[in-house]
Order: structure tokens, then sequence, then C-alpha cells
């Protein structure tokens, strides 16, 4: 049995925060579901699919035409949509279904337990605490556990040893996967560097990177899309990839066409450039502004692993000269935490524009 089971509602009090949100802004729920209802109905797409069995081993070594081609789309991805999804990544599918039965464990614990006993390193987070309207809610609920947390042993686990072992097991193979692909998306930056010449990612390792644990609670003022599970944003850090279920929400810009809607596609991960990597194309590749909608009778998970270097780590370019100023992590982060405090948003890579 776990260590918190029995006793306590399991809930975040998200209701709570979004009517007391709507009430200080002078607002109502009709008001909010107006401004909704005026905006355009989104469309499902198919992320780019690939196979990267050739790279992780998934589906055989690969000539090294095939590594090539491979490589050339993700690429084509990164810049293009910057976003896609891959297959034959090396997590294998009893894995994620591992984790997510042991997520529903973890997030049935009581509240009270999950916001202060200290689970996963005290990294367990709810809705938004910097909000100042209900726009700017997030209705969801996250463990953010660092990645040396999930692998040390003084890790509390809330007696869940089973999510521990599974906690593990998918944050390193999440991290050999990004690690691979980052490598891949780097080279193409430099077609002419010297083989076998590695260069990123320098300092993201498992004592720098993150993973998320997500849930979305069933949203009972969704029905017309009044309220975010996760507020639209772009991921600081060089990438994340995403396993999400079949439930769906998640949404990105994509250019002219605007809002579209991500089909889940089963035992596909999705992958999309974080800030850090723009930054390091010079560009090229695409840190894309995406969202999760939320939905009104329906929980929904999700698991991220974010490809993190230090804090102290310099972010520079792959070639000079660059857009922006060379900066640290640790500098960009305080930055954008700064901007959200102040003005309830991101601001992030204009920040750091030469």
């Amino acid at each position: 049995m776990p260590a918190f089971a029995g006793g306590g509602a399991a809930e975040p009090p998200l209701a709570d925060s979004y009517h007391a949100l709507l009430r200080s802004c002078g607002g109502d729920d009709d008001g909010a579901r107006a401004a909704v209802a005026a905006a355009p109905p989104v469309a499902e797409c198919e992320l780019p699919m690939i196979d990267v069995g050739c790279l992780t081993g998934g589906g055989g070594a690969g000539s090294e035409a095939e590594r090539a081609a491979c490589a050339a789309a993700i690429a084509r991805a990164a810049e293009e949509w910057g976003f896609f999804q891959v297959r034959n990544h090396g997590v294998a599918p009893e894995l994620l279904d591992a984790m997510r039965r042991e997520q529903a464990r973890l997030f049935r614990l009581p509240f009270e337990a999950k916001a202060s006993a200290g689970l996963l390193g005290g990294s367990y987070r709810w809705g938004t605490p910097t909000a100042t309207s209900p726009r700017q809610l997030s209705w969801s609920e996250a463990f953010h556990v660092p990645l040396a947390a999930v692998s040390g042993d003084a890790c509390d686990f809330g007696g869940l040893t089973t999510l521990r072992d599974v906690t593990r097991e998918v944050a390193g193979a999440m991290s050999k996967l990004a690690g691979t692909l980052a490598r891949v998306l780097d080279e193409a930056l430099r077609p002419g560097g010297a083989a076998g010449e590695q260069r990123f990612p320098e300092g993201c390792d498992e004592t720098t990177c993150f993973l998320r644990l997500n849930r979305y609670p069933p949203c009972p003022v969704s029905a017309d899309g009044a309220a975010f599970g996760l507020v639209p944003h772009t991921d600081s850090d060089f990438l994340t990839v995403l396993c999400q279920d079949h439930v769906g929400g998640l949404q990105l810009m994509k250019g002219a066409a605007g809002w579209v809607a991500v089909k889940p596609i089963p035992g596909a991960l999705i992958v999309n450039v974080g800030d850090l990597f723009q930054a390091w194309s010079n560009n090229r590749y695409k840190s894309v502004e995406h969202k999760v909608m939320t939905n009104a009778t329906t929980e929904r998970y999700s698991v991220a692993f974010f490809l993190c270097p230090s804090h102290d780590s310099p972010i520079g370019a792959c070639a000079e000269p660059s857009p922006y100023r060379t900066f640290t992590f640790g500098e960009y982060r305080r930055k954008v935490q700064e901007d959200v405090k102040r003005t309830g948003k991101k601001i992030g890579l204009p920040n750091f524009l030469v």
C-alpha cells in the first residue's frame, strides 16, 4: 500500500483558483466563454513521422544512406514544424504503459500529501501561482523532477516502489533518445564538420535534465475552451521528448494556419525544439508555441523529458554571427521567471537579441 493511501481528496483546488481569478478581474464565466467561442475551430494534424530505428537500434543498425536520410528528415521537421514524431525510438511500449499506470497511482494520492510531503524531491506543482486572470491558469498538476533526484536514493516516491523503478527506466530511455536526436540536429548544422566531432550537447547529462509527470484533471469549464490545461508557451530547453496518452489536447502554432491539434498516435513519441536549440541553430530550428486544451470529462496524462544544460552553461551558436548574445541557461531561466511574474507571460529569446 502507498504510504499515503486513503484519507483526503486527491484533486488540487483548481476550480477555487479559477473562480477567484474570475472574481478578481471582474469577469464571469459567460464572458470568458464568449471570448473563446469567437476563436476559429482548430483542425487536427499529423506531425511528420520519422522512423529513427536506424539511429537507436530499434529497427536494426541501418545503412549509412538510411541514417543520412533519417537525419535529413529530422532536421527538415525541426526547421519546418519545430515538432515531429518518432517510432522505433527505443522506449519500450510496455514501459510507457507502466509509466501511465504508475502516474495514475501517484496522482491519486491525497492533495495534501502531494503538496507538502516532499514527494519526488518536493517537485509537485499545480495551477499557475503567477496567474492574474483565468486565461493565465493552467488546469493541471505535475511533478517536475530533476533527473538527479529521480536517480538518487534519497528521493521519496511515497512508498510506490514500482513508480521509482519505472520512472528511472523511463528517464534513462528518454535521455538516451534525446541525446541521439540532439547530436543528429547539431551535425546537420555543421555538414562540413570533422567526422565524429561532437560539440553538442555539452553539459547536458543526468544531473541537469528534467522529467515531468503531468496530469490534466477533467475541467468543468472546458466544454467551450474557457480554460487551458497548459497555457501557450515555448519550452526553455534544447529538446523535449513527450509521451501523451490517447485523450489528446496538445495544440501547436503552425504559421498562417494558426493553432492545429496534434493527433495522438499510439506508440509514437513527440519531439519538439526548445528555445536553446533555436538560439544555438541561429533560428534555423524553430521553438514553436504550443498549449494543452482541457477536457470536460476525461483526465489526460503525459510524461515529458527536457534536455537541459547546467545553469552556468553558456548558450552560444553553431556559427557566427548569431542574432543572439551569449547567455547562460541560468540567466535565461531567471529572465523568464521575472517576465512571467511582471507581465504574466514569457518573452523568452527576444530578450537576448544582439
